[in-house]
């Protein structure tokens, strides 16, 4: 069985600095393959179905695994050929929490190695860029609103030397703002509200359960949409948010349909797995049991 993980040297943070201590043990049972700039996980992840390597793997975040997996479908039956597998170093590790995967090291690592396999549901988003059309995978989750102006609105030289702090400096700039209105077509219904998340799975942001009824081999995409945003509306749910890691139902609408159209008559940000991607108008649908993942 041939494992290669794919991993950036630059990362930052207590289990980047552990991964490296690391790395001279995974040299001699896998192929290590490190990225130099934006963009190389998924050329490299490409390159690798293309080698022939059985379970690719990604090191670090939410992000990086997205990238992956997109390199693997960049391969013509590059998901029938492959396994994705996850090492996970990031902050927040949602999909790692959604499949269980150990969040130390070494344990992942084990996991990776006994191979174990099943089959998921692959997220997929199309949309439009500079007027041309565009298609993009997803493995856990997406949004569309206040999260993804969030993403985009990021400063990354300020994310490199203070973290997370990053993250809640934008979420304060993009809740200052007008926020778009946003129109959520599924199954024949439409609802409106200011910001809209897709689960694939039931984790969003970490172990907070935002799709209870989600499931990441039903064929479906749950959806969760708040009327409206702002500093009143945030604070009406956020008791609930962090004390059972829920929200009030009361104060959302929820749709599930395998197929859901975003779109706003003024600009909106939409996100995939937490990195920001475009501007709405987008699809999202799922192609059921698709992605093979190897799991505990």
């Amino acid at each position: 069985m041939r494992i290669c993980v794919i991993f950036n040297p630059a990362a930052r943070g207590n289990k980047a600095r552990r991964f490296r201590h690391f790395l001279n043990e995974l040299s001699q049972q896998c192929a290590l393959k490190a990225t130099t700039a934006p963009g190389d996980a998924r050329r490299l992840a490409q390159a690798a179905v293309a080698t022939g390597y059985d379970i690719i793997a990604a090191a670090g975040g939410d992000g990086t695994v997205n990238e992956v997996l997109n390199g693997i479908g960049d391969e013509p039956d590059g998901f029938a050929k492959t396994r994705l597998g996850v090492l996970p170093l990031g902050t927040v590790n949602v999909f790692a929490r959604e499949l269980k995967i150990p969040l130390k090291l070494e344990r992942a690592w084990q996991v990776l190695k006994r191979a174990h396999e099943t089959k998921i549901d692959l997220g997929r988003a199309d949309y439009f860029e500079d007027g041309k059309p565009q298609q993009r995978h997803f493995m856990q989750l997406a949004g569309a609103g206040l999260d993804a102006r969030a993403i985009e609105l990021v400063s990354w030289k300020l994310k490199k030397s203070a973290g997370p702090i990053a993250y809640l400096v934008a979420g304060f700039q993009a809740l200052a703002e007008k926020q778009p209105r946003l129109r959520v077509r599924a199954d024949g219904k439409t609802i409106e509200g200011e910001l809209a998340l897709l689960g694939n799975g039931k984790f969003y942001g970490g172990p907070f359960a935002i799709f209870p009824g989600a499931d990441l081999s039903n064929g479906r995409l749950d959806v969760c949409v708040f009327p409206e945003v702002n500093a009143g509306s945030l604070m009406r749910l956020a008791p609930g948010f962090v004390l059972r890691k829920k929200i009030s139902e009361h104060r959302v609408r929820r749709l599930g349909a395998t197929k859901i159209e975003l779109a706003s008559d003024t600009p909106a940000a939409f996100e995939l797995d937490g990195e920001w991607i475009g501007h709405l108008p987008a699809t999202f649908s799922v192609e059921p049991k698709k992605l093979r993942v190897v799991i505990p």
